[in-house]
């Protein structure tokens, strides 16, 4: 018996929606990266992008455990001089929702060219509206 090996022409994508709600941030993220790699298919090849998108909705009301609301902090840095900025998880809930979501989901993707393509086929949204309806996505639940 021969190991299947699938190819990029043979990829067979679906869209699925997910409802943060209510959802803690590392269970939802590592969920999200596992459809994102296409590891819930039998036919998962490692070196393929096999994945499906995956619309994310009500990023502004997921959960975060413990402390992690003040203690938790996000870092960026502009590359000057005295450019590091510091964020409480506090505020990018408040400011940017959809932001801390997908970064727990981009570090949970494989690093380079793979990765990067497979975080393309994220959507996060603060709301419950999404513009992709037209793609008749699927309902995924998390739990």
């Amino acid at each position: 018996m021969k190991t299947y090996m699938q190819r990029k022409e043979d990829v067979v994508r679906d869209w699925y929606v997910v409802d943060a709600e209510g959802e803690t941030l590392g269970r939802l993220a590592s969920k999200v990266a596992n459809v994102l790699r296409g590891k819930h298919k039998p036919t998962y090849t490692p070196h393929v992008d096999g994945g499906d998108y995956v619309i994310i909705v009500n990023a502004e009301k997921v959960v975060l455990t413990g402390n992690k609301l003040n203690d938790k902090i996000y870092y960026n840095h502009s590359r000057y001089t005295g450019g590091l900025r510091e964020r409480t998880a506090k505020e990018m809930v408040e400011k940017y929702p959809t932001q801390m979501i997908e970064r727990a989901v981009k570090g949970m993707l494989p690093k380079g060219r793979l990765g990067r393509q497979m975080y393309k086929k994220l959507f996060v949204y603060a709301g419950e509206n999404h513009p992709h309806s037209a793609q008749q996505p699927k309902k995924l639940e998390v739990k």
